[in-house]
């Protein structure tokens, strides 16, 4: 692997960039730029007060309930829930609280095994500097959302047609930002796709912060 030009020199994610350099300048590589990440959970099923919509009892892990017609909540899209994102993250930096993965953005190094361990791919990893970030991965109509979560995106698009660094597209009627696009414009847009979000769910990103107020009263 070291003397391998095809493996970049910027896999030790716990090191980061420090490290990455380091191992740049032993082996001779080129060093690429890093951007350090960090794991969110972009689903609120907590604040939008998602119920079940099916009994289950069988093996206690989101892989086994997600193969019993795609897990027990109302939303499908939604985190089920036992914690298999938190005992597959090597560094402890995932909790469960109230059945709710919570990131701490301390211990998270970005290294994305919670991203694969997650059968509902609700976890994605994001600069650990970004503007703003959708809580939620539905897919379905915005009808359909409503009648099963009072926080989630209702796919109406607005966020998509305010933004004026076209950061914002829709990929299966899920809201994909992206990232580069949305810091190197700038903050002159003045965050407009969190202003115009009816559901308030496009918001500023603070990490291990949920709730929509708790956001909201720190930007201010």
């Amino acid at each position: 692997m070291v003397n391998d030009p095809e493996v970049p020199p910027n896999l030790c994610f716990p090191g980061k960039e420090e490290v990455a350099k380091r191992v740049a300048e032993i082996t001779g590589k080129k060093m690429a730029a890093v951007e350090n990440m960090i794991a969110a959970v972009r689903c609120s099923r907590i604040e939008g007060n998602v119920q079940k919509g099916l009994s289950y009892i069988g093996d206690q892990t989101c892989e086994g309930a997600n193969l019993a017609f795609g897990g027990p909540m109302a939303c499908k899209f939604a985190c089920i829930g036992f914690g298999d994102c938190a005992r597959a993250c090597p560094f402890d930096a995932i909790t469960m609280e109230n059945n709710f993965p919570r990131v701490d953005s301390v211990a998270c190094v970005g290294c994305g095994t919670c991203v694969r361990a997650c059968p509902k791919k609700i976890i994605e990893l994001v600069p650990r500097s970004p503007r703003v970030w959708v809580p939620c991965s539905t897919q379905d109509p915005g009808k359909d959302v409503r009648q099963v979560c009072e926080a989630g995106c209702i796919s109406c698009k607005m966020c998509v047609k305010v933004c004026p660094a076209k950061a914002v597209t829709m990929d299966q009627n899920r809201v994909v930002i992206d990232h580069k696009k949305c810091i190197e414009y700038g903050p002159e847009c003045g965050e407009i796709c969190v202003e115009k979000c009816p559901r308030n769910i496009f918001r500023y990103y603070r990490p291990d912060q949920k709730k929509i107020s708790e956001i909201h009263a720190s930007a201010a």
